[in-house]
C-alpha cells in the first residue's frame, strides 16, 4: 500500500471506530509503528485527525467527554465480550459491576434480560437498567465523578459491601504478568476489590489493549477473581499466570 492509499485507509478506519491507538492502527495496516506515525503526521497537521496519547480521533469524539470518549475505543472488542458475559447471567439472577466502559456495553447487553438484582456505582448503568422488565437497582452513593458520573469513596464501598449477589463483574486499566489485575486511582481499585470479594462468581472483563499495562495500583493478583472474559488470547506470560492461579480464561471473538 502507497503512502497516499494509506492516508485513505487511516481515514477510513479512523471514521469506522472514532479513536484508535497508533499500536492497533500498524497492526490494521501491517506496517511499522514508524510508518504509521510518519503517515498520521500531516493528518495531524491539518486537523483532519486529532493526536492524543498513543492514539488519533476524530475532532468531533476527542472533544467528547473523557468517558464517552472511551465508550467508542475498541468498541467491537468490548461490545463482544459483554455479549458473551451477558449469556451467563440467568433472569432473576443479581449482579454487581463496578464503573467502566465494558461493564456499560454489559449493561445494555442486559437489557433483554429480566428481574434482575443489579448493584453499582455507575450512574450510566443504574440508568441503562433500572425502571425496565422488573430490574430492581441499587446503586452506591458518594462523590460522584465528573467525567464517568460514578461515586467513589469509603460509603461507596460500604454500601456494596452489604450485598452478596452471584455475578461479580469489574472492568480494568492495566493487566500485568506480575503485578495481576491492576488501576491508576486508589479509590477505584479499592472499590473494584470489594466488588470482587461480594460474588459467588467474580469475574473480570477486559479488552486486549490492557494485557501488559503497569498500573498505579494492585486491585488483586490472580488468585484474586476466578474468571478472565477478553477478546484475544493474553501475552503467554500473562496466560501463564492465569494457569497457575487456577484461573479461567474465555475469549470472546469479535464480530
Amino acid at each position: 500500500m502507497n503512502h497516499s492509499k494509506r492516508h485513505a485507509e487511516i481515514l477510513r478506519i479512523v471514521q469506522d471506530e472514532g479513536t484508535i491507538s497508533i499500536a492497533d492502527l500498524a497492526d490494521r495496516l501491517g506496517v511499522s509503528l514508524e510508518t504509521v506515525r510518519r503517515d498520521v503526521k500531516p493528518l495531524t497537521s491539518d486537523g483532519t485527525v486529532m493526536k492524543m496519547h498513543g492514539a488519533i480521533g476524530l475532532p468531533a469524539i476527542v472533544g467528547e467527554a473523557p468517558f464517552e470518549r472511551r465508550m467508542r475505543e475498541n468498541s467491537e472488542a468490548k461490545r463482544a465480550i459483554a455479549r458473551l458475559v451477558a449469556t451467563t447471567i440467568q433472569d432473576g439472577e443479581s449482579v454487581m459491576l463496578d464503573t467502566g466502559t465494558t461493564t456499560s456495553y454489559l449493561a445494555r447487553e442486559l437489557l433483554g434480560h429480566r428481574r434482575l438484582t443489579v448493584v453499582t456505582n455507575s450512574s450510566d448503568i443504574a440508568r441503562t437498567l433500572a425502571t425496565v422488565n422488573g430490574n430492581r437497582v441499587y446503586m452506591a452513593g458518594g462523590e460522584l465523578r465528573s467525567d464517568s458520573g460514578a461515586a467513589f469513596g469509603i460509603s461507596a464501598i460500604e454500601f456494596v459491601s452489604r450485598f452478596s449477589v452471584n455475578h461479580a463483574i469489574i472492568s480494568i486499566g492495566a493487566l500485568d504478568a506480575v503485578a495481576g489485575v491492576m488501576d491508576y486511582d486508589l479509590e477505584e481499585a479499592e472499590f473494584a476489590r470489594m466488588v470482587l470479594s461480594r460474588g459467588t462468581r467474580s469475574l473480570v472483563v477486559t479488552d486486549h489493549t490492557k494485557f501488559g499495562r503497569q498500573g498505579l495500583v494492585q486491585v488483586c493478583g490472580f488468585g484474586g477473581f476466578g474468571e478472565l472474559v477478553t477478546d484475544r488470547t493474553p501475552p503467554p506470560d500473562i496466560a501463564a499466570a492465569l494457569a497457575a492461579a487456577g484461573t479461567r480464561l474465555t475469549v470472546a471473538e469479535a464480530n
